[in-house]
C-alpha cells in the first residue's frame, strides 16, 4: 500500500465533483420513532451530528444501531420524526454523497475488479485506472482478476470499501466493517477509514469495541433502547460516561 499522503491526495480528488455542500454531511434526527412487526425499535430519537469527524455509534445488540444506519442513509423511513442531511430532508441528491458499508458485504459473483467497475458505472465512469488505483489504496491490486468471493473476511470488507471509495461519498456509513475479522485485518480496514477521513469523508461508523473507538473516534453515540442515552467526545465518554448502562456497557456487564 502506497503511503498515506499519496493516498489521501487521490481519495481527495475522487471526492472533487460530488457536487454536494461541505453541510450537506451533517446528520440530524428529530423525534424518529420506527416500529417494524409491532415491535419498537427506534423510540422518539433526536440526534445532531457536525459536518466533520469520526462519530462511533455504540450499544448492546438490538440497541437500534444498525436501525440508526438505515434510516440515515435512507433505506428505511421512520414512522414519525424526520431525518436530515444539512437541514434538508434527505432526497436523492444526499443519498448519492453518501455510501453504506455493511458488516457482511454483499459481493457480486464477479471478479474483484469488476465489482468496483460496477460502483463506477453506476456513477456514469468507465476507467481502468481509476479501478486499480482504488484496488491499489486497499491493497487488492493483486488480487483484480481473482473471483471477489474467494477473498478472505478481510479482504472482502475492503473491497467493500473500494466500491464505497469508488461512489466519492461525502458521509460514509459503516456498519460493523470489522466484526469478527482478526487482527490484522481491522488495523488495515481502520487505516483506510482514517484515510478517508482525513481526506474530507465524514464517517458515521457502528462498533462494539472500546478500544477501536478509542483509536478512531471524535465522538461517541452511545444507542440503548432505540435511543439516545449518551452523545459527546470520544475521551470523555470512554473514561467517563454519564449513565449507568454505559458504564456496564464498557465493563462488559449486561445492559438492561
Amino acid at each position: 500500500m502506497r503511503d498515506a499522503v499519496t493516498n489521501i491526495v487521490e481519495l481527495d480528488a475522487l471526492r472533487q465533483d460530488a457536487g454536494d455542500p461541505a453541510d450537506a454531511r451533517a446528520l440530524g434526527l428529530r423525534n424518529v420513532s420506527l416500529a417494524v412487526g409491532g415491535k419498537t425499535l427506534i423510540e422518539d430519537m433526536s440526534l445532531a451530528l457536525s459536518v466533520d469527524g469520526i462519530t462511533m455509534i455504540m450499544g448492546p445488540n438490538g440497541a437500534g444501531k444498525s436501525m440508526l444506519l438505515k434510516l440515515a442513509h435512507g433505506l428505511i423511513a421512520p414512522d414519525k420524526g424526520s431525518v436530515t442531511w444539512g437541514g434538508e430532508p434527505l432526497n436523492d441528491a444526499g443519498r448519492r454523497a453518501q455510501a453504506m458499508v455493511f458488516q457482511k458485504p454483499v459481493l457480486l459473483r464477479r471478479s474483484v475488479a469488476a465489482n468496483v467497475d460496477f460502483a463506477l458505472k453506476a456513477r456514469g465512469i468507465r476507467d481502468a485506472a481509476r479501478r486499480n488505483d482504488l484496488l491499489d489504496h486497499v491493497g487488492l491490486l493483486g488480487h483484480a482478476r481473482q473471483p471477489a468471493r474467494l477473498l478472505s473476511g478481510g479482504e472482502q470488507q475492503r473491497l467493500a470499501l473500494a466500491r464505497a471509495l469508488a461512489l466519492k461519498p461525502r458521509v460514509m456509513l459503516l456498519d460493523e466493517p470489522t466484526a469478527s475479522l482478526d487482527p490484522a485485518s481491522v488495523l488495515k480496514i481502520e487505516s483506510i477509514v482514517a484515510e478517508a477521513h482525513a481526506a474530507g469523508t465524514r464517517i458515521i461508523f457502528v462498533t462494539h469495541d472500546p478500544g477501536q473507538a478509542g483509536r478512531l473516534a471524535d465522538d461517541i453515540v452511545f444507542v440503548h433502547r432505540g435511543r439516545v442515552h449518551e452523545h459527546g467526545p470520544a475521551d470523555m465518554f470512554l473514561s467517563r460516561p454519564d449513565t449507568a448502562q454505559a458504564r456496564d456497557f464498557l465493563q462488559g456487564r449486561i445492559v438492561v
